[in-house]
């Protein structure tokens, strides 16, 4: 079935660091979608429309915020980046996608690993009162390799404050030490301990659940890992411990 759009415009944009920005896109009439899920954003060429699917960093809404790192090379990005307040942009009026907490297993406390851009679906669950109403504790990890590529770090640390004992947030930087994070690769940090330590909880099929976002690589290894656990990846036919999304 052919993409139906919503002719949007750029509301603003925020820059995190060169090259990493939201932007912010007024797009009402998107169709009401679980947070998690991704839209196709785009334009019109003169022989193709060019459109990719990017996770929604924010809760279904007329204005909604898209996390994005340019890629130099890229087809899309370069022109996203490039663009201003007012100009119009394309939003697919459907969301699709399984990456949801009504996909996720129960457990006490609910882990969000994410590489790079793999920040912004747990962004808009947090903004959203489903995931404080299912899971006693929440850990957020986000792995980059400067510290310069961490975003959203202010609101993360004011969940950390007003839900005090209920959330942690643990930046990993793999190429730069971190004051208040982890030095090196999330898969590091669990094979060590260090992650258990820092979240001051343990990673068990007993009482986790765990969703997973971002860089192919770190999405095999730590599967690999949480199988030697004994935990399992979550199915509709069977309950599991893990969820998994693949966007590249």
């Amino acid at each position: 079935m052919a993409l139906q759009w919503i002719n949007g415009r750029i509301a603003r944009k925020h820059v995190w660091y060169d090259g990493l920005f939201t932007l912010f896109i007024d797009c009402p009439g998107v169709t009401p979608f679980a947070c998690g899920q991704f839209l196709q954003v785009g334009m019109p060429l003169e022989d193709k429309h060019l459109h990719r699917p990017y996770s929604v960093a924010s809760p279904h809404a007329d204005t909604l915020e898209f996390f994005i790192v340019r890629v130099d090379d890229g087809e899309l990005t370069p022109r996203l980046w490039n663009m201003r307040d007012g100009d119009p942009i394309d939003v697919s009026m459907k969301a699709t996608g399984g990456f949801t907490l009504d996909h996720t297993p129960a457990a006490e406390c609910i882990w969000l690993l994410g590489t790079g851009t793999g920040l912004a679906p747990y962004i808009a669950m947090l903004r959203d009162k489903k995931i404080w109403e299912t899971y006693k504790k929440i850990v957020v990890v986000h792995g980059v390799r400067y510290p310069t590529d961490l975003a959203y770090t202010e609101e993360l640390e004011s969940y950390a404050r007003t839900h005090a004992g209920r959330f942690k947030t643990i930046p990993v930087v793999s190429r730069a030490q971190h004051s208040s994070g982890l030095s090196g690769r999330i898969t590091s940090a669990i094979e060590t301990g260090a992650l258990e330590e820092m979240a001051g909880e343990p990673l068990s099929p007993e009482n986790s659940a765990v969703m997973m976002c971002g860089n192919p690589q770190m999405l095999d290894d730590v599967e690999a890992m949480l199988n030697a656990r004994g935990m399992r990846k979550h199915k509709r036919s069977e309950a599991g411990h893990y969820v998994v999304e693949r966007y590249w």
